[in-house]
């Protein structure tokens, strides 16, 4: 696809990232969104009033990577995930508008691939793909595991997918179309990316799931209560209902349930063993795959460096 691709002009892609305390996780993602084959046209961090040192994490980060696109903005007019993901989405001004949050680690070839997806596609207008738990075992088997349920049965209105707020990219004029109708939910009950989504085929917008297009999240959800975790998976219904008119065959929130009780033991019992370890899942989440691209820019740039004999020859 990159060499068929490399023939057209390729859409430029902004990332967008709300973040609320989240200075664990907020460099390590930084870092993803610059090691990638093709550098993202933006990186716009959006800072809900975070109470901890994130925006000085940021604001570092900035300094010490000057080429890297990326600004800090504040929303502060108030506290919630949605107008936070508004704003940044709205002062977005690349082509296509990736969005994600700020403990994931997006894949090396994220924006490469993304940005294939809307060049490849017109009619694409939203586009979400399978995600790797980077602080579990058995990672890229549980890729496969999230890959096959998301492209199956995370779907809605009859077999189009769903759009996933842990790695998904709009169209950017598909989100100017949509986005002074999406749901404010100030009561916070529902999954706003579904409600992004359910918008989308509302206006009869087609959205696309790519197998290609991956990024890591961590599992934490699975570290809370389980009256918290009902109350989180209540959401899908809370979403569907406030969109009587759209429809889904499939509950995924019956099969996370399920899975609920073991991952919930287990999470806390592989933090351990990482700390033990001195292990940063976040950064060790595409360590390989990284290693790889620097390998290749590495000697791509010794092919390009002229011998002495060269330099000479050159400037005689």
């Amino acid at each position: 696809m990159a060499a068929a691709l490399s023939l057209v002009f390729m859409l430029n892609v902004s990332i967008v990232i709300p973040a609320w305390n989240e200075a664990e996780r907020i460099a390590d993602c930084l870092l993803n969104t610059i090691r990638q084959t093709v550098m993202p046209y933006e990186v716009i961090v959006v800072d809900n009033r975070s109470t901890d040192n994130t925006c000085e994490i940021v604001e570092r980060f900035i300094e010490e990577h000057p080429e890297a696109p990326i600004k800090l903005m504040h929303q502060d007019a108030e506290q919630g995930l949605i107008p936070t993901r508004n704003y940044g989405l709205d002062h977005a001004t690349g082509d296509v508008l990736g969005r994600f949050d700020a403990d994931c680690m997006i894949k090396p070839d994220w924006v490469e691939v993304v940005s294939g997806i809307f060049t490849e596609d017109s009619q694409a207008m939203g586009a979400t793909g399978p995600v790797m738990y980077y602080d579990m075992p058995s990672r890229h088997f549980g890729l496969k595991g999230d890959n096959s349920l998301r492209k199956r049965i995370y779907k809605a209105d009859g077999g189009q997918p769903l759009l996933f707020g842990s790695n998904m990219a709009l169209r950017a004029s598909a989100w100017h179309e949509i986005s002074g109708e999406v749901c404010r939910d100030k009561a916070d009950v529902m999954h706003e990316d579904i409600d992004i989504s359910l918008h989308l085929m509302g206006k009869g917008l087609k959205t696309v799931y790519s197998p290609r297009m991956i990024a890591g999240m961590s599992a934490r959800r699975m570290d809370t209560s389980l009256s918290s975790f009902r109350t989180y998976m209540k959401r899908f219904r809370n979403t569907f209902d406030a969109h009587p008119q759209h429809w889904r065959k499939h509950k995924p929130e019956i099969l996370f349930t399920a899975m609920y009780p073991a991952m919930h033991l287990f999470y806390p019992v592989w933090q351990k063993v990482l700390d033990s370890a001195d292990i940063n899942p976040a950064e060790a989440a595409w360590i390989n795959e990284q290693m790889e691209l620097a390998e290749k820019e590495g000697r791509e740039f010794y092919d390009e460096t002229p011998t002495d004999e060269e330099w000479d020859e050159k400037h005689e």
